[in-house]
């Protein structure tokens, strides 16, 4: 994590998952988290899901540019398209530009 992503853009995605096709959605997954850390003004992810399928993942942008390139990149649209169809029954997605952020850790 991130000490300090003030400024940044955070796309905020809400989501909730069933039972279908885990192995699929696992492999989908990992090649997003991929694709997206080589896109310009890519600043990192922070994401988290529970075992009755509701899942929180933010990603952090430079700005809204590069956010709204990754939504409308093709690859990113082909799996929103089968994870609408296959793995989500629900979603929401927020974008919201970071104005303070703080971090700690036990050392």
């Amino acid at each position: 994590m991130q000490d300090d992503r003030t400024g940044q853009v955070a796309v905020v995605f809400v989501s909730f998952r069933n039972d279908a096709d885990m192995t699929g959605y696992a492999d989908a997954a990992a090649a997003m988290d991929a694709l997206a850390a080589e896109q310009p003004g890519y600043r990192g992810v922070d994401s988290a899901r529970e075992a009755d399928g509701m899942g929180i993942t933010v990603s952090y942008w430079a700005d809204d540019e590069a956010a709204l390139a990754w939504r409308d990149h093709p690859d990113h649209a082909a799996i929103r398209d089968r994870g609408r169809a296959l793995w989500y029954d629900r979603y929401t997605v927020t974008v919201a530009r970071v104005e303070r952020a703080y971090a700690w850790a036990r050392s």
